[in-house]
């Protein structure tokens, strides 16, 4: 059965890169009809954060990359690491090392500029005295000849000459293990034939084989994918627009765009850009995953945000956005406000803006601010642009018959309305568009936005009614 896993360290967010290499890892597994797993490598005790851990797991729920059961904990089997690193001390793999940090760091300044894969073995086959008082650590030991070759299923053979490695230690001498030890320790014991990770383990790999081979395990399938780089080809920051996975939902990203713009990077299928997940799962074959470095371009994540927000349903997409606004409105008047929204926006965050401030009426003043609640000010510049010596009379009276006909109309549906709207326009002495800037500055405060005859479905003939009337109020005024 193909068993991936992935394993971060919860000593800081998950960003895109390793929620990629997740992604990888779970398409992989769940193409095969194979097990996806999470292990938390929890071993760097001073630097582990349980925010950190938690923000993991939550970027895993939001995303819905589900893994198998169980989910191991590092720090929980040191117990077990120990008695790998005795077998191998049994099998004459492995051996205690009593040189201390300052013996190390002195051997390596005396033999500055050579290989230091030599500075370590002094103990390797050592006869002589063992030091007293000095706790020991193990190392393994590596060949001394030869090389060391794997066939990387996205960057083909690699190779490493044995003289480049040195007797690195596998259980430092307070008993704690290492990074390389214990990652081919567990991925053994959890049966992981496939590992797809980030290109920077490359270095990684030739110990974790060693390890493989001296404890008799089979060695997995790897799979090592490229960094993810920004548009110029350098390491990607936040400056580029990089966040950690939770901060990508803080800011209106749905999770499909996200794990669709993810699969994109490094992995094609034609010309097809949109993806659901179990597309991906069909399409997925990790030995096609491009083995060049994949440029970040974050305006095609929110291009992608805009089509899946078009596409969505609008009772998911009302549940998505959690505004007890929204839920004071009916079914009918909730779809005709996010359809009218749902091109005009690419993220969820401007899109619970707009919807704020068309449900919450314009404050009647000039004021910039408002502490409270996103409410917008009827719009300064607008109003005096519109409402000059020549035409407020014009204005007022236009605004004072459409209240009329709003009251009179039968059906508030958006055609209707539309109609009623430009009709009435039509019969004054001034430009259409001069009028129905003024109307839209007193329903929505602003020039822009949503269609007038949806504006006034959504809002209801009694709330629209109020809002013209307190623009004429205030207009009559100033």
């Amino acid at each position: 059965m193909v068993t991936t896993r992935f394993a971060p360290s919860p000593t800081g967010h998950l960003h895109i890169g390793g929620l990629r290499t997740a992604l990888y890892s779970f398409l992989h597994a769940r193409a095969k009809g194979g097990k996806f797993l999470l292990r938390i490598e929890d071993t760097d005790t001073e630097r582990n954060s349980k925010e950190a851990l938690d923000g993991i797991l939550e970027a895993f729920s939001w995303v819905g990359l589900h893994y198998d059961p169980p989910t191991l904990f590092q720090s929980e089997r040191t117990a077990i690491y120990q008695e790998y690193a005795k077998k191998l001390l049994d099998s004459g793999h492995a051996y205690y090392c009593y040189l201390t940090k300052e013996e190390l760091i002195a051997m390596r300044e005396h033999n500055k500029g050579a290989n230091h894969a030599s500075c370590s073995r002094k103990y390797r086959d050592f006869t002589g005295q063992i030091p007293k008082d000095i706790t020991p650590c193990i190392r393994i030991k590596a060949p001394l000849q030869g090389t060391i070759s794997f066939d990387d299923g996205v960057k083909g053979i690699i190779s490493f000459q044995a003289s480049e490695l040195d007797d690195f230690v596998i259980l430092r001498s307070d008993g704690t293990p290492t990074y390389n030890f214990v990652v081919a320790i567990d991925d053994a014991l959890s049966n992981i034939t496939d590992i797809i990770r980030g290109d920077d383990h490359i270095s990684n790999t030739p110990k974790q084989l060693l390890v493989y081979q001296a404890l008799g395990f089979a060695i997995p399938k790897f799979y090592h994918i490229p960094m993810i780089c920004n548009e110029q080809g350098k390491k990607l920051s936040k400056r580029d627009g990089a966040l950690s996975v939770l901060e990508y939902r803080e800011n209106g990203i749905l999770p499909q765009a996200l794990l669709n713009f993810l699969f994109k990077l490094g992995y094609g299928h034609g010309d097809q850009e949109i993806f659901s997940l179990q597309e991906m799962i069909e399409y997925f074959e990790p030995n096609r995953i491009n083995s060049n470095p994949s440029g970040c371009n974050f305006s095609k994540l929110y291009w992608l945000n805009a089509e899946y927000i078009k596409a969505m349903d609008n009772a998911i997409l009302a549940k998505t956005l959690d505004m007890q606004l929204l839920e004071t409105l009916d079914s009918k008047r909730r779809d005709i406000l996010l359809g009218e929204l749902k091109t005009r926006v690419n993220e969820l965050v401007s899109m619970k803006h707009l919807i704020t401030q068309i449900l919450y009426a314009p404050l009647p003043s000039f004021n910039e601010k408002c502490e409270q609640i996103q409410q917008a000010h009827y719009d300064k510049a607008l109003y005096h642009k519109l409402f000059t010596a020549e035409t407020k009379a014009i204005l007022l009276q236009a605004l004072e018959q459409l209240i009329k006909k709003i009251q009179d109309i039968k059906s508030m549906d958006i055609e209707t309305t539309k109609t009623m709207i430009q009709e009435h326009a039509n019969t004054l002495t001034i430009k259409p568009s001069i009028f129905m800037q003024a109307l839209r500055l007193g329903l929505l405060g602003q020039k822009g936005g949503i269609d007038l005859g949806a504006c006034l479905c959504i809002l209801t003939k009694d709330e629209s009614i109020k809002r013209i009337q307190t623009f004429i109020t205030f207009a009559q005024n100033n």
